[in-house]
């Protein structure tokens, strides 16, 4: 059984190339049970999670199954560390026989920076520009990279409520988009950033909206990728109201994502309204932007086939 570390994992999984890996495996035949999550409770702390999330090819023999293991402890960020860890487990489909063992960390920020950049080749527009990216934690530089790999990204902005984070962050972009120039700038105010900006990426551990729909331009992309439970929000009723939104999975996305959820407990949006999936992007069963002027929202919560086509991928691959 092999180990690949996080730095083999990256080597592997360059944002264009793992893009193209999740459209495949979105055209596939691959099972992905509804992920278990369980909630730790961690005394005077923040409470924890678990998330275990299974998922296999269905092709008859062969193929793989695979599961990641994932905590997250929102209070790491006051001890020096990441609030997101964890390990991927890969087996022969044929045999169960253990394959390998991967960073599950690498994996998971990589596999959904791809997603919403997957979702952004179909649903953004093809002259978006000026990418404004709301937070500055482990997602951000991958969300940068993912969507510049599919859109022409020359300005980002960056957002966060921390500015030295944000500053730190914003310091080190040119070398996350080294093969092109950029503009890189820091924003006071996140609504006149969210009014400036052709695709905004919120990944947060928001539970308050940040985005304003009120203040979203015509032919806006938006991007909702931090908030994973029922309780957590990025974006506000108006953006749901003036967006045509996307999920990466409707039964994911319709159970544990607050920006879905909320929306349809309040009678903010309905079963029907929401689009089409990733499933039926990739499948061309819908055909994403339908024009320049239309606000897209993309919310994604994750799903374990993104995280087998990535393991596989690294385990092909090298």
């Amino acid at each position: 059984m092999r180990i690949y570390t996080a730095a083999e994992v990256a080597a592997a999984l360059p944002p264009d190339a793992l893009v193209d890996t999740l459209r495949a495996a979105f055209r596939s035949r691959i099972e992905t049970p509804l992920r278990h999550h369980h909630t730790i409770d961690r005394g005077a702390d923040a409470a924890a999670t678990l998330l275990l999330m299974p998922a296999w090819h269905r092709e008859g023999r062969g193929g793989y199954i695979g599961t990641k293991l994932v905590s997250v402890f929102p209070d790491n960020g006051r001890r020096g560390l990441p609030a997101v860890n964890g390990v991927y487990v890969l087996m022969a489909g044929d045999t169960g026989e253990p394959l390998a063992v991967l960073d599950g960390k690498e994996i998971t920020v990589r596999r959904t920076a791809a997603a919403s950049a997957l979702a952004a080749d179909y649903l953004a527009r093809r002259d978006a520009r000026h990418l404004l990216m709301i937070g500055a934690g482990a997602m951000a530089p991958h969300l940068v990279a993912a969507h510049a790999a599919v859109r022409p990204i020359d300005t980002v902005t960056v957002w966060a409520r921390d500015r030295a984070k944000a500053e730190a962050f914003a310091a080190g972009i040119p070398a996350v988009l080294r093969d092109r120039t950029v503009a890189v700038h820091i924003a006071d105010d996140i609504d006149d950033a969210v009014g400036a900006a052709d695709i905004v990426s919120a990944a947060t551990l928001s539970e308050t909206p940040l985005v304003r729909g009120a203040r979203l331009r015509p032919g806006t992309h938006v991007d909702l990728v931090g908030g994973f439970t029922p309780t957590m929000r990025e974006a506000d009723d108006t953006a749901v109201v003036r967006s045509s939104v996307f999920v990466d999975t409707r039964a994911g996305a319709c159970h544990e994502a607050g920006d879905i959820v909320q929306p349809l407990r309040d009678g903010v949006l309905t079963d029907a309204a929401i689009r089409a999936d990733l499933f039926d992007l990739c499948a061309g069963r819908h055909g994403g932007r339908a024009d320049d002027g239309e606000i897209t929202l993309f919310k994604s919560v994750g799903t374990a086939l993104e995280d087998l086509a990535a393991a596989v991928h690294v385990l092909e691959a090298r």
